[in-house]
């Protein structure tokens, strides 16, 4: 399997690329008032509005710089109504990728509460990497907004047309 290899604060972390839909560079967000602070904001995706969660701030509470190599990653997610959804991730040093099997990732033995999204670990030469698990993204704050409940507010109140 193929994955995207992108950290914060020196930790390393990897998705799928079999999940991702694209890669682009950062725009510009229309904020959501009140929203949980790891979600930057929605844009507009070719006439879709997707949501942008924030890697940097929902793993380790600070948003994400805005580098050279700081991305959006478009990701399919299966909702908990089992339809699928885009979801944007930023993330940062989004550079290089790794081709490893299924069987290669240990558990890292510790499951955190809120943060179930964190997988099972890996390592190279430079240390560790942990797979951050696509389908525990988001939190249930999120899938509220990603079904659509927060959008459909919006849109009747034109904020967002």
């Amino acid at each position: 399997m193929l994955f995207l290899v992108f950290e914060i604060d020196n930790e390393r972390y990897c998705l799928e690329v079999s999940r991702i839909i694209e890669i682009t560079p950062i725009v510009i967000f229309r904020e959501l008032p009140h929203a949980p602070a790891y979600i930057s904001g929605v844009f507009n995706y070719r006439g879709v509005v997707v949501p942008v969660v924030d890697l940097s701030m929902l793993i380790a509470g600070r948003p994400s710089r805005p580098l050279f190599s700081t991305r959006i990653v478009l990701v399919d997610y299966v909702g908990g109504d089992n339809i699928h959804h885009t979801i944007g991730l930023l993330t940062e040093k989004a550079t290089e990728t790794i081709s490893r099997r299924e069987e290669d990732f240990q558990p890292s033995g510790v499951v955190v509460e809120g943060a179930e999204y964190l997988g099972d670990v890996i390592f190279d030469e430079s240390g560790m990497i942990q797979r951050v698990r696509i389908e525990k993204l988001p939190p249930d704050t999120i899938k509220d907004y990603q079904r659509g409940r927060r959008f459909i507010a919006l849109k009747e109140n034109n904020d967002l047309l």
